[in-house]
């Protein structure tokens, strides 16, 4: 049995959790019911102590961990993080992944049927925010039966519904761990978001966002929209080290595939548009732009984090050019502010954004040690 097999968390399944319980969302909108498919690792202790909810980031989803079947190439999203005897030890914790709601593989979203109406929601699918997925992230944690958070832990957007957790559900989490996030979008970031929605919405097949009524999908703009993400999600170097300037073949001066970057661009572009749903993909950027905890406090992100109660590990990244550690520094001093527990650390990587999904050696024992800390009662 190899070392991978043995730190695995095996083959696994996913789940539904239905809810028929309305929720109320925090445009006025209003949920009659939904679902949210969902994935666990490890064993929840008799005292239900020891859950991490996973907060997964614009593209992710519930398969944090694990395969599906032997014969699957790849495995979960953070798989290199989640496991027995790795940094999320599931030896230790009961790990929880979900798919949030709006999202396409699985949890309520545009693409999936309206009970009421028995078509796809479509466009009429509503805009949510983070505040919205926690709470119905919460919702699932009631399902579970699960009063209290060991820890919640994310990364990008992920990590902004951990610090969300902890602002909305202060005595429901013990630590959060906010991982190349922000607590806010730049101008520069929501500028991004807005060229790669526009890059779908004005697709001749996008039909105001009911595609699925005329059977087509807006192709070209989801692979504009995947390809501009991958331009920010990696830095200069990262970009140098892995593509340089190689030509793929030999030059042939034309606007086809001449360089190694075009290649990849445009295969992270049709893999992401086979994959993903457009209109999934504009309501997890807006609520990246959404979010702003302290807007409701002038500004003030000390006041906007008085009532939480967590300890907290913020981790950045010194070639994250998209959240630069300037933003998670701005997180640590609202904390301390407010006399908080917070460890931070600026990891030297040359990933980038990219950076808080890789296997790095020094960022996992980083994250390793802090969580052995964390006590089980």
């Amino acid at each position: 049995m190899s070392e991978n097999s043995l730190n695995s968390v095996g083959i696994v399944a996913p789940q539904t959790a239905h809810f028929s319980e309305p929720l109320t969302l925090k445009n006025g909108e209003v949920l009659p019911q939904f679902d949210l498919v969902y994935e666990t690792y490890g064993t929840l202790n008799a005292s239900k102590s020891n859950a991490v909810l996973i907060c997964h980031a614009l593209s992710g989803n519930h398969h944090a961990a694990g395969k599906y079947a032997e014969t699957d190439k790849n495995a979960g999203w953070w798989d290199n993080l989640i496991g027995p005897n790795k940094a999320l030890d599931t030896n230790k914790f009961f790990v929880i992944g979900l798919n949030n709601l709006a999202g396409c593989h699985g949890s309520s979203g545009p693409s999936s049927i309206n009970p009421e109406s028995k078509k796809p929601y479509g466009a009429s699918f509503p805009i949510v925010t983070v505040e919205d997925w926690v709470n119905s992230q919460a919702r699932l944690l009631d399902y579970l039966g699960i009063k209290t958070l060991a820890a919640v832990i994310g990364g990008s957007l992920g990590g902004m519904q951990a610090l969300q957790w902890t602002i909305a559900y202060p005595d429901r989490v013990k630590h959060a761990l906010v991982i190349a996030s922000a607590p806010n979008l730049t101008a520069q970031n929501m500028a991004f978001n807005e060229v790669a929605r526009q890059a779908i919405i004005t697709d001749p097949e996008f039909y105001e966002g009911d595609y699925y009524a005329h059977s087509a999908v807006p192709r070209r703009g989801l692979r504009i929209a995947r390809m501009l993400g991958h331009i920010t999600y990696l830095s200069d170097d990262a970009m140098g080290e892995k593509f340089g300037r190689k030509v793929k073949d030999k030059i042939k001066y034309s606007f086809d595939v001449e360089f190694e970057m075009e290649s990849y661009l445009r295969y992270q572009g049709d893999k992401f548009a086979g994959e993903f749903d457009a209109n999934t993909y504009l309501r997890m950027t807006r609520a990246l732009d959404y979010y702003d905890p302290a807007l409701e406090f002038g500004g003030d992100l000390t006041a906007a984090l008085s009532k939480v109660k967590a300890q907290f590990l913020v981790v950045s990244f010194t070639s994250d050019w998209r959240f630069s550690p300037d933003r998670s520094r701005e997180i640590v001093k609202a904390l301390l502010d407010n006399e908080l527990t917070v460890s931070y650390a600026e990891v030297t990587a040359l990933h980038g954004h990219d950076a808080f999904l890789m296997p790095d050696a020094h960022y996992h024992t980083i994250l390793r040690s802090y969580l052995q800390k964390i006590e089980i009662q």
